[in-house]
């Protein structure tokens, strides 16, 4: 039940000591302030570097051929060899685990400064891929004009041609629709199939995404002579496979049908996607923990300094106290009004800092917004409703633990003590 009286005497003594109140309940305020602030911080940092990766398979291997260093079976070390159509076949047949397999290689890169394309009049040096449709599974991305390329233009060794929005706007007018139209790279021409934009922009082939041309893997081979060449495998597992199984049956299977040596383990390059994105959660769990060591040990602090301040109210209300212990009140009901004015003071100190760190963090992530400057490391700062109730419960929690001692001290005060003091 509501005790008015009860309230007013409480309000009565904070004020008494308003000061010391007021620095008291700041430290409170500042520490979950504090710790909004930051878990908000480690959020944007989180969502900056996830959302750079877009819709990428993160259970995905990425394998090419190199150069072997052991002799085996004849062969000598230092033979360089290379993965072909065939293997494409063999690795679906015999390892079960894999979901999505393409196969790449790439023609040409934008950075060999060399323009490689053109339409009409116009000419850019772009990097030119030959794909598995598989690949927009593995790298999935937005095509705004058109469509991917699909199986019956690798069956049909088509000269059809996706192209990246840089593309676009080198080649075309800005109003003038690509799709349907040619364009000549290295002297033989492609039809425009599809423009697409990237999701990912973290990871990369062969330069900038927005200035890929995408072609079907066997028209790339048969027009520029690579034979039945594969460049390298991007391979993902099936979901309840982990990638590094994937990798292992992968690198021994093609050891063997390449007469490799099984202990030759720079004959392959490989790229396991899964390790490194379990890592980068690693770090940020990490950084979560120190965010909340760092958080909780400011709250300790001001929560020391709500307990010391409840001392001193016990010891302003020890004749007070000693009335109600000769009147009947129990050690229960003096602990209980301690604890709860500990608890108020903390919890109105504390909701006042989780609303302004909220608000703050909301403010930031406006002001990112509205000027633009978010980037692939920092985006959408924002702290999970969940965390705020976690930390209104740590409030509460705490401001009982801030009135225990001051409680225990109160009842061990006598009724006749308690009158004699002055």
């Amino acid at each position: 039940m509501f005790d008015r009286d009860r309230w007013q005497e409480i309000f009565h003594t904070l004020k008494k000591n308003k000061l010391r109140t007021f620095m008291t309940a700041f430290g409170v305020f500042w520490g979950i302030f504090m710790l909004i602030i930051m878990l908000g911080s480690g959020a944007g940092l989180e969502n900056g570097v996830s959302s750079g990766m877009g819709n990428f398979a993160t259970n995905s291997v990425f394998v090419w051929t190199q150069r072997t260093t052991m002799p085996y079976k004849g062969f000598p070390r230092g033979r360089s060899f290379f993965f072909r159509n065939d293997d494409i076949e063999a690795l679906r047949n015999n390892i079960p685990e894999i979901k999505y397999l393409a196969p790449k290689i790439q023609g040409w890169s934008s950075g060999d400064g060399t323009n490689n394309t053109m339409r009409k009049d116009k000419t850019g040096a772009f990097s030119i891929m030959g794909e598995y449709p598989d690949w927009n599974k593995i790298d999935p991305m937005n095509i705004v004009e058109g469509r991917f390329l699909n199986e019956l233009d690798i069956e049909q060794k088509r000269k059809v041609a996706v192209i990246g929005t840089r593309v676009r706007d080198v080649l075309f007018e800005p109003d003038e629709n690509p799709v349907g139209e040619y364009i000549k790279i290295q002297g033989i021409y492609f039809q425009v199939v599809g423009v697409f934009v990237p999701l990912n922009t973290n990871i990369s082939f062969g330069g900038e995404k927005e200035q890929s041309i995408y072609i079907p893997l066997t028209t790339l081979q048969r027009t520029y002579n690579y034979g039945d060449i594969v460049g390298w495998f991007s391979i993902t597992s099936r979901d309840d496979v982990p990638a590094s199984v994937v990798e292992e049956k992968v690198l021994s299977f093609m050891a063997a049908r390449h007469t490799v040596h099984p202990d030759d383990k720079e004959a392959f390059g490989h790229f396991n996607l899964e390790e490194e994105f379990n890592q980068m959660k690693g770090l940020f769990n990490g950084i979560a923990g120190l965010i909340w060591i760092v958080g909780i040990g400011t709250l300790i602090a001001g929560v020391i300094g709500i307990s010391n301040i409840m001392l001193v109210i016990v010891k302003e209300r020890t004749k007070e106290i000693g009335i109600q212990r000769a009147l009947g009140a129990s050690p229960l009901q003096i602990m209980s009004q301690i604890i709860t004015e500990s608890v108020f003071l903390t919890s109105i100190a504390g909701y006042f800092g989780l609303v302004a760190g909220v608000g703050f963090v909301e403010l930031i992530n406006y002001l990112l917004i509205k000027f633009g400057t978010d980037n692939e490391m920092f985006q959408r700062p924002e702290v999970d409703f969940q965390v705020a109730i976690l930390s209104l419960l740590i409030l509460i929690l705490s401001g009982a633990v801030a009135g225990l001692i001051p409680a225990r001290r109160a009842i061990r005060i006598k009724p006749i003590d308690a009158l004699r003091d002055e």
